[in-house]
């Protein structure tokens, strides 16, 4: 067999190395479209704060792991797919077939149509590039802008902060993380930043982002080719408020969306990601998606979803690569959507369908002088999610008892009555459900 994966994230290294093992004979082509080792976007935040080299990105160490397991990288990226021919158009000019293939080929920046975004001084924060530019201009007492306050731009946010620079944050929604927490929750966070010297301006969002026209000096220098020396700050971001606010540098971090244009008119139905089955098998035999781009079933919602973690990516990976090599009884449990936050020491979590089911009922606790807060969502008398701040100790009840849809029977009204009760209801209700199960089996 000929495997050939799109993308050089954890989904496509976790698929390639699930394969080597189980089908060590096996032919196997892994495409990125970077020119570095295959590295871990996460890690890029601790790559701005200092913690890790480059190096510490990487994914696997060594320069001949991929080698040694006859595994093949190939720099370039995926234009088409030729569904009946089982053959890949690539960038570089050449075309790779396949007996299976898989789809892994992540998400990118989503970057809104704002004026003067694509002109110098503004990143997402995405590649090791990024990181590069970023670590540049960031420097301690440079003022810095960002756009977003979603998950993604609350790790960011962290790494910026400990760089010592002027922090301002932007994010259209009404409160910070708005598609994790509820209106109590990402109001506590914006606070918590907010006395930790970092300006949060909430339903605002960014409409231009001007320069100063260069004078003569300056201009005299680029024909020199000098940087020129900038008093004062690079750029001035108008606010849809009615403010201005300077910059040194402006980060994007306003979304994601999947890498799938290379699919158009190829016969892989796609809706917001690439849609799978429970096997991550595509509607096209033989072809497989996983990770930040691939549409998967959750069973906590009750339909397919996209959720951009890195737990979800590998196990993704886990099951198609193995039903790749054959091993058809791999299914995948669901979606996990798990969210575990720490803004600035500020432990937050989420969890499943945190903004409840219609007809459901809900509980909430908060203690705002404590910094907690505790948001539980029922569908009958089963937990479908919640949302957390200060509570890191029913982390993994939470989990367990969303993830594993538990019944809890009477314990939904002494939830109801004291939501802090979680771990008792866990041990009762799961030990209860393990039980029954065990006796019909």
């Amino acid at each position: 067999m000929k495997h050939v994966i799109l993308g050089a994230g954890p989904a496509g290294v976790i698929a390639a190395e699930t394969i080597r093992k189980h089908a060590p004979n096996d032919e196997i082509v892994v495409i990125g479209d970077e020119p570095e080792a295959p590295y871990s976007r996460m890690a890029i935040p601790y790559l701005l704060i200092g913690k890790v080299g480059e190096e510490g990105t990487h994914l696997r160490h060594g320069e001949n792991h991929y080698a040694a397991l006859g595994i093949t990288l190939h720099r370039a990226r995926a234009t088409h797919v030729d569904v009946q021919g089982c053959a890949v158009d690539l960038d570089d000019g050449t075309t790779v077939v396949f007996d299976r293939l898989l789809i892994a080929t992540g998400s990118s920046p989503a970057s809104p149509p704002i004026p003067g975004i694509q002109g110098p001084g503004v990143h997402t924060c995405w590649t090791l590039a990024d990181a590069r530019a970023i670590m540049e201009l960031a420097k301690p007492g440079a003022k810095v802008l960002q756009m977003g306050a979603g998950f993604i731009g609350c790790i960011i946010m962290e790494a910026l902060a400990a760089r010592g620079v002027e922090l301002t944050v932007v994010e259209m929604g009404d409160r910070m993380v708005p598609r994790m927490m509820g209106p109590t929750a990402g109001t506590m966070i914006k606070d918590w930043c907010e006395a930790k010297h970092v300006k949060v301006h909430t339903g605002a969002r960014v409409e231009a982002i001007e320069r100063p026209a260069p004078g003569i000096l300056d201009k005299l220098a680029a024909m020199a080719g000098i940087k020129p020396a900038h008093k004062g700050s690079a750029m001035t971001v108008r606010l849809s408020t009615g403010e201005r606010l300077d910059a040194d540098l402006v980060i994007s971090a306003t979304g994601v969306r999947p890498n799938i244009g290379f699919l158009k008119d190829s016969g892989v139905t796609c809706l917001v990601g690439v849609l799978t089955d429970e096997r991550l098998q595509t509607n096209v035999p033989g072809i497989y998606a996983a990770g930040d781009c691939a549409e998967a079933f959750d069973k906590v919602s009750g339909t397919t979803i996209v959720s951009a973690i890195q737990p979800n990516a590998a196990e993704q990976a886990r099951v198609a690569a193995l039903n790749m090599v054959g091993q058809t009884q791999a299914t995948l449990k669901g979606v996990t959507q798990i969210n575990v936050l720490d803004t600035l020491g500020m432990i937050s979590a989420s969890f499943g369908k945190w903004d409840g089911v219609p007809g459901g009922e809900h509980v909430e606790l908060t203690d705002l002088a404590a910094g907690r807060h505790l948001s539980l969502q029922f569908d009958g008398d089963r937990l479908v999610g919640c949302n957390s701040i200060g509570w890191t100790e029913h982390v993994g009840v939470m989990r367990g008892l969303v993830e594993g849809q538990v019944r809890l029977g009477e314990w939904k009204g002494k939830l109801m009555a004291d939501p802090t009760l979680l771990m008792e209801a866990y041990i009762a209700s799961a030990q209860a459900q393990h039980q029954f199960v065990a006796g019909v089996r």
